[in-house]
């Protein structure tokens, strides 16, 4: 496949590939088609028997803000958003399940999608100064695959998923969403040097197996199963399809505007 939206580049002295979301413009949105290369590059990699490893980043001011909300028309039955919520979760569960080892550097925004993104890889190092959350929350609306619970503990988990708040790299490292923060100077530098031991570490893919395991076996793909289940009807409420329709008639100004307005005064204050 020929990508338009990343980059696929492997390193010239490691086993591993970095990948690199390539739409700053739209601050690495995911439409159809940088979701369909993404998943291909991620196949890909596992498919090579000289890559043991990826490093996943975004170019430009952010890692992704999410799902492209202008892509598309939402106006869609409780079938069809049940399908759409499992075929985003399959793609993140791509990720997850890779028989290599992944690293997310998170530079500026992973929202909504983008935070999903993040969580599905093995390791995440985040700039101190990067926005992590679940915005979306406050349009009627819920995350994919909720990985969340899997990720943080449950106080953090109904923190975040609540209010819809972002939280910078510190915060999001004290709360167990990333391994670590760094200045955002050297976020390259420390996730390429972590993706580089990873990818020395011979039969790695065996122990990420073991690990992964565990959470499948608590119950992980049923509760996400349980969550499509449940975004599908949120988005079929009558609130739901009202946010939608603002979005659509009214264009993602209006609709940024009229979703964070209620809560601008709040976030200030809990700053």
């Amino acid at each position: 496949m020929a990508y338009e939206t990343i980059l696929y580049e492997p390193d010239a002295e490691d086993a591993f590939v970095t990948v690199t979301m390539n739409r700053p413009d739209k601050l690495n949105a995911l439409n159809g088609t940088l979701l369909d290369e993404l998943d291909d590059a991620v196949k890909r990699a596992s498919a090579d028997p000289e890559i043991n490893a990826l490093l996943l980043t975004g170019a430009g001011r952010a890692f992704s803000t999410g799902y492209d909300l202008g892509a598309e028309n939402y106006d869609m039955s409780i079938e069809d958003w049940r399908a759409d919520i499992l075929a985003n979760a399959e793609r993140l569960y791509t990720i997850w399940s890779a028989p290599i080892a992944t690293v997310a550097a998170v530079n500026g925004y992973a929202l909504a999608g983008g935070m999903e993104l993040m969580m599905a890889c093995d390791i995440a190092i985040a700039a101190e100064d990067a926005g992590i959350g679940e915005p979306e929350i406050r349009h009627a609306s819920a995350p994919p695959s909720l990985f969340m619970p899997w990720t943080a503990p449950i106080r953090h988990v109904k923190y975040l998923m609540f209010t819809g708040d972002i939280v910078d790299g510190r915060e999001a490292a004290q709360y167990h969403l990333v391994n670590k923060a760094v200045p955002a100077d050297r976020l390259m530098e420390e996730a390429t040097r972590m993706t580089r031991r990873l990818s020395r570490v011979p039969g790695i893919k065996f122990n990420k197996l073991a690990v992964n395991n565990a959470q499948l076996i608590a119950g992980m793909r049923d509760s996400w199963a349980y969550n499509a289940e449940t975004t599908a009807q949120l988005h079929c409420t009558d609130e739901g399809r009202r946010w939608f329709r603002m979005l659509f008639e009214e264009g993602l100004k209006a609709f940024l505007d009229a979703r964070e307005g209620p809560f601008r005064a709040l976030d200030k204050e809990d700053a």
